[in-house]
């Protein structure tokens, strides 16, 4: 209901908001579902897809029973560093 009402589809026939709709749903859902994301290793292949190989390796079933999410990016922090406050720190225990 809140895609259909969205203004950039307010010009459009029924039929082919609705198409519209299911495709940016289907979207959603792809980024949104753990199993279908890109596997973060090798981002040609879906997480659900690298499962699959590795049952078919190993011969065991492999379930996911918990995860971490993260954001790109997150847990990096930027050391605030002076390179020359450094240098001379290393240069002063040598002497």
């Amino acid at each position: 209901e809140i895609e259909m009402g969205k203004e950039d589809l307010a010009s459009k026939p029924v039929n082919i908001r609705e198409k519209m709709v299911e495709g940016r749903i289907a979207k959603l859902l792809k980024e949104k579902a753990l199993l279908e994301q890109p596997f973060i290793k090798d981002g040609d292949k879906t997480v659900d897809t690298y499962i699959k190989e590795k049952i078919a390796t190993i011969g065991e079933k492999i379930s996911i029973r918990r995860f971490t999410r993260f954001n790109l990016g997150e847990g990096l922090e930027k050391k605030n560093e002076d390179f020359a406050a450094e240098v001379a720190a290393q240069t002063q225990k040598k002497n």
